[in-house]
């Protein structure tokens, strides 16, 4: 066995990369696949392409490298998280498209539970705020508006899982109904202390616990591939939510270590230890990356749109044709000349959690040109990370002295520069940027025996680049209070429904 195949199925595409033992990209290939905007606030994506887009591009990143079924040690999943699918146990189709972790159609049905006082229960036993960004209340949408769903559902004819369930459903032909347990624990019905599901969640939001998977750790061998996927079975060996992949991935395994991911949105996590870690200034507290004998939980801050504004950029205003030109032209010019563009196009996640909020540009004048809005884009993405830092601090009561970063905004010099800048913190950048895949290789790599240890796979980790301030702090300061003016005028801009 010479190789574990990573599956990295994102919110806009789905991609597979194959790593050798020293942590190296063999091969790698990648699909976008359809975002569906059915009204306003909602997205939704088509689980037959996300299946048959990931598939295909397992197959393409085997043959790019050469590789057969027989030299793949295992399969990792990472996967993008609380994205919601309903499926019907005998035919293995969908009753609905999956509703995307960005939709907030259920935003008033999430309003009405906080001001019923449910908050604190739910954050106690989660780990989570309320939010429609969580599958607790997709779930419950789509039990309740899908013709026949709930009374199927209670009759055992109905799986629900996240995006990793589905794919272990695919690759098994339907014999593995399951589901890691970081991606469970962004469920909103998972107890993060007993690490099963919750009666009291379930009662909550309505869901009968016929539907659900069964929860297993992230590094595990799960069961095998049907045959005729690949030619010969192989061995799916681990999974887990991309962020914890990829916390995983830059070997935050120690307390206090922290990364943050630049993809669609942004995701910040810290490791916190062995025991859950309340937040009070409105993070998430996930279960991280677990094997049979550990489990570590992580503080979260999640950003809801980061690299959906380059793509908006481009695809919106048509001010790049393609997402790799807006770092030149972000660089063309000194600073933004005041322009601050707040990423709300989904609502603000945290520490703000403003489902209303919207996305705003300020600071516009006569002598504004695309490439200060383009500088401006990149620099709203650093300023919210800059917010998720503050709260993290404030709750684990220690300063992150260093930020490893990935994903593929990480390549952009001028961003991490900024980042390292208005944090006042090194930033560092590993070789491998693809950390999500690599997290996961790792999961799958552990229990197929492919890697002996996470000692041993902290040597595959290796430093790009440091970015270090150089921005003075008085000058960070103003920025980031400009900043803040901007976030007022798009916080609370949609009406309450």
């Amino acid at each position: 066995m010479s190789v574990v195949l990573a599956f990295d199925q994102g919110t806009t595409s789905s991609r597979a990369i194959v790593f050798n033992h020293a942590g190296s990209i063999l091969g790698v290939a990648q699909r976008e696949f359809a975002q569906h905007y059915p009204a306003s606030g909602w997205v939704e994506h088509d689980a037959n392409e996300i299946w048959e887009s990931q598939l295909a591009v397992a197959r393409e990143a085997m043959v790019t490298c050469k590789v057969t079924a027989d030299e793949v040690a295992a399969i990792g999943i990472a996967n993008q998280r609380e994205t919601t699918v309903l499926w019907d146990r005998a035919s293995g189709q969908p009753v609905h498209n999956a509703i995307v972790w960005q939709d907030r159609r259920t935003a008033g049905f999430c309003d009405s539970l906080r001001e019923a006082g449910h908050t604190e229960i739910v954050q106690q036993k989660t780990g989570l705020l309320i939010d429609s960004y969580f599958c607790a209340s997709k779930l419950r949408w789509l039990l309740d508006n899908v013709p026949g769903a709930r009374e199927r559902a209670t009759h055992g004819e109905l799986a629900f899982g996240t995006i990793d369930s589905w794919l272990f459903w695919n690759l098994t032909g339907g014999r593995l109904h399951a589901i890691d347990i970081s991606n469970a624990s962004r469920t909103m019905l998972l107890n993060i202390e007993t690490g099963d599901w919750d009666d009291d969640l379930l009662d909550l939001f309505q869901i009968p616990r016929s539907v659900l998977p069964d929860v297993f750790p992230s590094s595990h061998l799960y069961g095998e591939t049907s045959s005729a996927l690949f030619g010969k079975p192989i061995k799916i060996g681990g999974a887990a939510g991309d962020q914890q992949a990829a916390l995983f991935g830059q070997n935050c395994t120690e307390v206090g270590m922290a990364k943050n991911t630049y993809g669609t949105g942004c995701f910040m996590l810290m490791n916190v230890g062995s025991k859950p870690l309340r937040s009070r200034c409105k993070l998430l507290t996930s279960i991280a990356c677990t094997t049979a004998s550990q489990r570590q939980y992580a503080l979260e801050g999640s950003i809801f749109i980061a690299g959906a504004i380059v793509q908006w950029l481009r695809d919106g205003l048509g001010i790049i044709d393609s997402s790799s030109e807006i770092e030149p032209l972000a660089a063309s010019v000194d600073d933004s000349d005041g322009v601050y563009l707040v990423p709300a196009l989904a609502g603000l996640g945290a520490p703000h959690w403003d489902a209303y909020a919207r996305g705003t540009i300020v600071g516009l004048s006569r002598g504004t040109t695309r490439a200060h809005i383009a500088r401006a884009a990149l620099e709203g993405i650093a300023f919210q990370v800059a917010d998720v830092a503050d709260a993290m601090t404030e709750d684990a009561n220690r300063p992150i002295d260093q930020l490893k970063v990935d994903g593929g905004a990480a390549a952009n010099d001028l961003l991490m520069q900024f980042q390292a800048d208005i944090l006042q913190a090194p930033v560092i950048r590993p070789k491998v940027i693809e950390t999500t895949a690599l997290g996961a290789a790792y999961l799958a790599g552990l229990s197929s025996g492919f890697w002996k240890s996470i000692a041993e796979i902290g040597k595959v980790w290796h430093v790009d680049r440091t970015f270090e301030p150089i921005m003075s702090k008085d000058e960070a300061s103003h920025r980031r209070t400009r900043w803040n003016d901007a976030l007022g005028r798009a916080k609370s801009w949609e009406e309450h429904s």
